[in-house]
């Protein structure tokens, strides 16, 4: 039976620390769901390289189009990577939640990253304003919808901490649910950004060269630990690593780490209840 968005808010309750997988298509939110996960995100990036597009250029409806998808592939609450949602305004802001969650979405990210190479972040008061319009869209549904605040500044070379922390602390002031910093390199940083705040953290894993463990990220007060496009990126790894033991080897040993075709056929022909 699909969970119901209750529950994806009660898992950041629950005090422990838990990882929410990035699916870039309706499979592989499948083999999360049977792996024993209990909740999913998508990945706009993941997505992107799925299409053979970079990250960035797929537009609002298509993404939407894909979130739709994955809710429908699997009973798990999912929340959308919204990218900046549908425009720069406090308005589309709050248009953004009302559309994700009129596809079944459990909950969804909003950026404060403008898409402007010039200003790539959007001004504070504007950033803020956006948060409360999304907050205040997201309490006015019918069913709970967990909204998720994002502060980029790391993520295009804005290595500014305070204030990194001082977005966070304003969007946790204007009631998003969960804040989230992606590119956040090291222990020390992330705990001093999961001790400024009170509502949960999100954390990303897998990006550049920053490793971590779950018990690393449980220490320093992270919630949720997401992978972004991690996985997606991971998955053309390991395809070009076979494709180039074909062309240049001609031995074809990838095979024995492939899952096999009967463990296929079960995950893909014994589809489980979708989320709507």
């Amino acid at each position: 039976m699909p969970v119901s968005p209750s529950e994806f808010r009660k898992l950041h309750a629950s005090g422990q620390t838990f990882i929410i997988p990035n699916p870039c298509d309706r499979g592989t939110a499948q083999l999360f769901s049977r792996l024993g996960y209990l909740a999913l995100a998508t990945t706009s990036a993941g997505y992107a390289f799925s299409r053979g597009q970079d990250d960035g250029t797929i537009s609002f409806d298509e993404n939407l189009a894909h979130v739709s998808e994955i809710v429908d592939a699997t009973p798990l609450p999912v929340s959308a990577d919204l990218e900046m949602g549908m425009g720069d305004s406090p308005d589309s802001a709050a248009e953004t939640i009302r559309r994700a969650a009129a596809v079944g979405l459990a909950g969804c990210s909003i950026e404060d990253y403008s898409g402007n190479d010039g200003q790539p972040i959007y001004e504070f008061n504007l950033a803020v304003e956006r948060v409360t319009a999304a907050v205040e869209a997201a309490r006015s549904l019918d069913t709970d919808f967990v909204f998720t605040a994002r502060a980029e500044n790391f993520l295009h070379g804005v290595t500014d901490l305070d204030d990194t922390i001082a977005r966070l602390k304003a969007f946790e002031d204007a009631g998003a649910d969960v804040l989230y910093a992606p590119g956040l390199r090291d222990i020390e940083t992330i705990r001093t950004v999961c001790s400024a705040v009170s509502k949960p953290v999100n954390v990303v894993a897998g990006l550049g060269s920053a490793t971590f463990t779950v018990p690393e990220l449980r220490d320093a007060g992270v919630c949720r630990i997401s992978l972004g496009s991690s996985l997606s990126r991971f998955a053309f790894g390991a395809l070009r690593r076979a494709a180039t033991e074909m062309l240049e080897q001609g031995t074809f040993n990838f095979a024995s780490e492939a899952m096999s075709f009967p463990e296929m056929s079960e995950l893909m022909g014994d589809r489980q209840e979708g989320g709507n």
